[in-house]
């Protein structure tokens, strides 16, 4: 092994995970107009304070000074939207630095286990994408676990406007009953109407935290009864029972398509996890296809035709409801 590569790696690693040790151990409590933004959801009116340095009081942590300087780039905007949307309580500067120890613990990884800089370059490239595709699955599955629970708590919210609670109260009800990461959303929008917030700035927060169709429906048919009036509660009742439906086709339209899903997962990684096994147990042979220019063009056309034969399978089996 390359001494003179693994060294410096190390010591990056080493470095790195220290400061995000002690960034994430020594992270200040958060100001008072901090916990009001996680109720309120003034991330735009505060972003736009710190860019003009409104705001005095700043974490005198490293992720804190790192926020400083982030925090008048457009992407944090973006990242911080990202991470709400995942529930993942990490500031911008904190993901930052998960984000550069991926890099460098996938590259170390990628140096030890096949002792090749191009690969160890590959392995990184790889841990760039880690948190990212990390954050995207949580997102998948709240989202996905938020669509499963609209449906009743929708019906829940009728029920509980008809007997005669305010539609403030039937939130309230909602948060209550129902399980997270319903519930959690529910309960926010009820403490952001008590910090002084409007129903419907409300829910449109809670929108922008949770990219739903079905609860866009639920929003606009709310926010066009306070316009026009009408019966709330029917309203409800008619997109909860559409809403209950349509989960349940997609469900079924999930059982019968999971044996084309699992064929596409099996013919686009068998031939990566092949060529892993056989670059372990004889490197020589199998290094062959990338030090000659045939195997770099055999190497690019594979990877060409899996990734389109994943993407029309994967079209082929997603079918909207």
């Amino acid at each position: 092994m390359n001494m003179t590569l693994l060294i410096p790696i190390l010591a990056g690693l080493s470095v790195t995970l220290i400061v995000l040790g002690f960034a994430l151990s020594r992270r200040a409590e958060p100001s008072l107009e901090e916990r009001l933004d996680r109720y309120a959801a003034r991330e735009v009116e505060l972003m736009e304070e710190r860019k003009k340095g409104k705001l005095s009081e700043e974490d005198s942590t490293i992720a804190g000074r790192l926020n400083r300087v982030i925090v008048k780039k457009e992407s944090a905007d973006k990242i911080a939207a990202e991470l709400a949307r995942a529930d993942l309580k990490l500031k911008v500067s904190e993901y930052i630095l998960i984000n550069i120890a991926s890099i460098i613990l996938f590259a170390l990884l990628g140096q030890l286990i096949f002792r090749s800089l191009l690969l160890a370059l590959a392995s990184g490239v790889f841990g760039y994408f880690a948190p990212r595709l990390y954050v995207k699955r949580r997102q998948a599955q709240r989202l996905n676990a938020f669509n499963d629970q609209l449906g009743d708590a929708i019906n829940l919210l009728a029920n509980s406007l008809r007997s005669g609670y305010s539609l403030l109260q039937s939130l309230e009800t909602v948060s209550r009953e129902m399980a997270p990461p319903l519930a959690t959303e529910f309960a926010r929008v009820v403490q952001e109407v008590g910090l002084g917030l409007s129903i419907e700035q409300a829910l449109a927060n809670m929108l922008r935290r949770v990219r739903s169709d079905d609860l866009d429906m639920m929003v606009t048919a709310i926010n066009i009864q306070h316009e026009v009036g009408g019966n709330l509660a029917e309203i409800l009742e008619t997109i909860s029972f559409t809403i209950r439906e349509r989960v349940r086709i997609k469900g079924e339209i999930r059982v019968l398509t999971a044996q084309q899903m699992l064929t596409a997962y099996i013919i686009s990684f068998l031939p990566v996890g092949l060529g892993l096994i056989l670059y372990a147990i004889n490197h020589e042979y199998i290094g062959l296809l990338f030090s000659e220019p045939c195997g770099w063009i055999m190497v690019v056309v594979g990877v060409i035709i899996i990734t389109a034969g994943y993407l029309v399978i994967r079209k082929i089996v997603a079918i909207e409801v």
